[in-house]
């Protein structure tokens, strides 16, 4: 038995509740439902299965989730604000249970979204698989970066800068920060045990980010649609696993309803 096996059976089930909780928020994602209902949804059912949302009141944070709409890049508060036609949203979820972290996050669309909304939710998700797919020992985190960036640049998009993956366990946030653009063979060399979220920011137009006056909402300057998605990983003796995969085999928009 390796060093860091208990380490990930604990992750492995706070993992499986925050993908569940995604899973279970699937089929209210539709036009009239608003952000703070979504947030009450998913609060309620962590807390329905022994876990705890890590978001609230995490750095004076007072909702349980963030839902993250449109140009919107991340920590976005939920709010009385409803879902419209053709909104596409990333919902980001954090459950602690027994001590240790599931961060995850998925977009969602709502009702017919736009083919340029389509193909930036499809890059984003292929980054993100991309730069998991990779991971093993011996690899550096410029290697994550690079994948992500080298996919997602030549369609036209552009990585954000501003935020990036991190490390989690029984912390929310730990080192090594995980950038999602880079060059192969920089950074850290990860080394099995290693557990960190990777969750790239991917904007229609360009990368830059402005914070709005909450101190929490980070939006594409230039008004672009923003697309993330998020997985908690851990890494193996020979590869890696994803702690936060749907139960239901949910990956990208449109979900089977």
């Amino acid at each position: 038995m390796n060093n860091y096996s208990e380490k990930f059976n604990k992750m492995r089930v706070a993992g499986k509740l925050a993908a569940q909780c995604l899973d279970m928020i699937t089929d209210y994602i539709n036009p009239g439902i608003t952000t703070d209902k979504i947030d009450k949804l998913c609060y309620e059912f962590i807390r329905d299965n022994g876990g705890y949302s890590a978001p609230l009141f995490y750095r004076g944070f007072e909702k349980s989730l963030c839902t993250s709409l449109n140009h919107v890049i991340c920590h976005g508060i939920p709010s009385e604000r409803e879902l419209e036609e053709s909104d596409i949203l990333n919902i980001d979820v954090t459950a602690i249970v027994d001590g240790y972290y599931g961060d995850t996050s998925r977009m969602f669309s709502v009702g017919e979204i736009s083919v340029k909304a389509k193909n930036l939710i499809n890059a984003t998700y292929e980054s993100l698989m991309k730069g998991i797919q990779i991971l093993k020992p011996g690899i550096k985190l410029g290697d994550i970066g690079y994948e992500i960036q080298s996919l997602v640049e030549p369609k036209g998009f552009s990585v954000v800068r501003d935020f990036c993956g991190h490390g989690i366990s029984n912390t929310f946030h730990e080192p090594p920060n995980v950038l999602h653009y880079g060059k192969k063979n920089t950074g850290a060399e990860l080394q099995p045990g290693m557990t960190f979220t990777i969750e790239p920011m991917i904007n229609y137009g360009k990368y830059e980010t402005k914070v709005l006056n909450d101190g929490w909402t980070a939006v594409t300057k230039d008004k672009s649609l923003s697309a993330q998605f998020e997985h908690t990983v851990g890494i193996t003796e020979n590869g890696y696993e994803i702690f936060t995969e749907s139960v239901k085999g949910y990956r990208k928009p449109p979900y089977n309803k």
